[in-house]
């Protein structure tokens, strides 16, 4: 029988990169890729070697799955910026799944580096950022390591759209 804490982690790494791939619109109604080569499609990839890449890729952010019922987010935080490096990738971010919820309604939590990264080449205020994607913030004490910021799976698929726009709009 199979580790059960595992199949529930693979069935949520699973059920965000879904999501996020409906989202996009990057599948079909019947949820085939539209181009399965295109680097844009939302993957779960294959762990190899020793040097953890995170659960699920969504250019450009590695996103690290949590199900779990004890959040730890300050120590996720730190794992998801890790693997981000190891990927190769700008941004990582962790997607902590509510209980009872559906995917939509997770939770995406950054770091307040890789927040600020994001607004920033978004190119809007920190104000426009929480209003249009409804972050919300915490604070633990002084250390400001401790503090991250966080929106819905719905709302980060929203944000990845736009990052992807203005990284494309700059390519051009």
């Amino acid at each position: 029988m199979a580790n059960p804490n595992k199949s529930r982690g693979t069935a949520w790494e699973s059920a965000v990169r879904d999501y996020l791939n409906n989202a996009l619109e990057l599948v079909d109604e019947r949820g085939v890729f539209r181009d399965p080569f295109n680097g844009m499609n939302i993957r779960r990839p294959a762990q190899e070697g020793a040097r953890d890449i995170g659960d699920v890729h969504a250019v450009p952010f590695i996103l690290e799955c949590k199900d779990v019922k004890n959040p730890a987010v300050p120590t996720w935080l730190r794992q998801a910026r890790v693997e981000a490096i190891n990927a190769g990738f700008p941004y990582g971010v962790v997607v902590h799944k509510r209980r009872g919820l559906g995917v939509r309604a997770g939770r995406v939590h950054f770091d307040v580096r890789t927040w600020t990264r994001t607004r920033t080449a978004l190119g809007l205020s920190t104000r426009a950022v929480v209003d249009r994607y409804g972050f919300t913030t915490t604070v633990r004490g002084l250390d400001s390591g401790r503090w991250y910021l966080t929106t819905s799976v719905a709302n980060f698929a929203e944000l990845v759209h736009d990052v992807r726009e203005v990284s494309a709009r700059a390519a051009r």
